[in-house]
């Protein structure tokens, strides 16, 4: 199938004149900022968010319970809200520390080399924890999975996510491939595939692969939200093109993420296997398939879509989905702020989720810039050389 051409109201405009480092740093402050914002209200419906909260989520809020989260169930004892960052981020920052510390591409070998330590043998403040400890007593099952299978079951890394339930944990984190593979979506799927062999399987993989395409596709001088899902089309197989295709047709449509919610989700329903009851999944939920996909990066480029590339709207669009909605807002964040860099990010924003996560926003972004730099100068030689070598094989001057 040939990638969907969709027509948004910002064709035909000139390109916003965005450096490397400008698309980076809106990259992952926005994909942190999205994180912060659906922290307070993930794994929530949109009916329930509304009820909470007097009406949608305009920014950021609360923890859900209030000053009981300490004991609240089920999430207990997660401090979710106020601008507190979650593993989406904590993930994200720790591949960045990986990419810094081999300044190079990344494979499945460099999560067990390097993201497993990063996950039990380093201490860090968390913010929902409120305390220091190992990122490894924050994450998901899904993640724990990476430390069981690899340093301690020496599992092959490019076949330790067999096994593991599939969910969007491998996609969530996957914006520095993207953003090291800056303009060069091909490259970016083909690496996030290779890194999150090790940590997924089936749609959950690719999801990370498509999701790293969208990042790098959205640091084209001249993207759009459309050629971003054009891109995402191109590459998508199975189940993720399918539910894209589906969520990203409804979604040019619509020009008000509030209107577009219910029809978004009603179209990624078919391909979602957690069912309607984000709590309480079916029995089918998280298996391995070729039909079906995670429901997170659909959800997202829709949002993007309709938002027409706007931070704002698609973030607190994701947010207000509901669901898992920290993720979804990572992800829609971290795109439209790769669009359009870290001014079209509230700055109130920004500085509350630095502030109350105890973290510098901006040292992943220049780390990653650094290193996508370096890389571009070495993937620079390496195709020279083999243009050269080939030269030589074909018999061409």
């Amino acid at each position: 199938m040939t990638p969907m051409k969709l027509m948004t109201p910002t064709e035909g405009k000139p390109p916003i004149a965005l450096t490397l480092d400008e698309r980076i740093t809106g990259a992952l402050v926005g994909a942190a900022v999205g994180d912060a914002l659906g922290g307070p209200v993930e794994g929530r419906s949109a009916e329930q968010i509304v009820e909470r909260h007097g009406g949608r989520v305009t920014g950021i809020v609360g923890p859900w319970d209030g000053d009981h989260w300490r004991t609240a169930r089920p999430i207990a004892p997660y401090y979710k809200g106020d601008g507190h960052v979650t593993d989406d981020t904590l993930m994200t920052h720790a591949l960045v520390r990986v990419y810094g510390a081999v300044r190079d591409h990344l494979d499945a070998y460099s999560v067990a080399d390097h993201l497993v330590p990063e996950l039990i043998a380093n201490p860090r403040w968390i913010p929902e924890l409120q305390a220091e400890a190992l990122p490894l007593q924050r994450i998901f099952l899904a993640e724990k999975w990476i430390v069981a299978r690899l340093h301690y079951g020496h599992v092959d890394p490019r076949e330790a996510g067999s096994g593991n339930i599939v969910n969007c944990g491998a996609a969530m984190y996957m914006a520095p491939v993207g953003l090291v593979n800056a303009a060069h979506p091909q490259a970016a799927y083909a690496e996030a595939l290779d890194v999150a062999g090790a940590h997924q399987s089936s749609y959950g993989r690719e999801a990370a692969g498509v999701f790293a395409a969208a990042v790098a596709a959205a640091c084209v001088p001249d993207a759009t939200p459309a050629t971003v899902v054009d891109t995402c089309l191109s590459l998508a197989k199975d189940g993720t093109r399918g539910a894209i295709e589906a969520v990203c047709d409804v979604a040019v449509r619509h020009q008000d993420v509030e209107t577009a919610r219910e029809p978004l989700r009603a179209a990624v329903a078919p391909f979602d296997t957690v069912g309607p009851d984000y709590r309480a999944p079916s029995l089918g939920a998280r298996r391995p398939s070729r039909l079906h996909a995670v429901e997170e990066l659909p959800i997202a480029l829709g949002m993007l879509l309709v938002a027409d590339g706007d931070y704002r709207h698609a973030v607190l669009g994701s947010v207000n989905y509901g669901r898992d909605c920290d993720s979804i807002a990572t992800m829609s964040g971290a795109l439209a702020g790769a669009l359009h860099g870290e001014a079209a990010i509230p700055a109130a924003w920004v500085q509350t989720v630095a502030e109350a996560s105890r973290l510098d926003l901006h040292a992943p972004a220049r780390t990653l810039t650094d290193v996508a730099r370096e890389v571009f100068v070495r993937d620079t030689a390496r195709r020279r050389a083999h243009e050269a070598a080939f030269a030589t094989l074909a018999g061409t001057p």
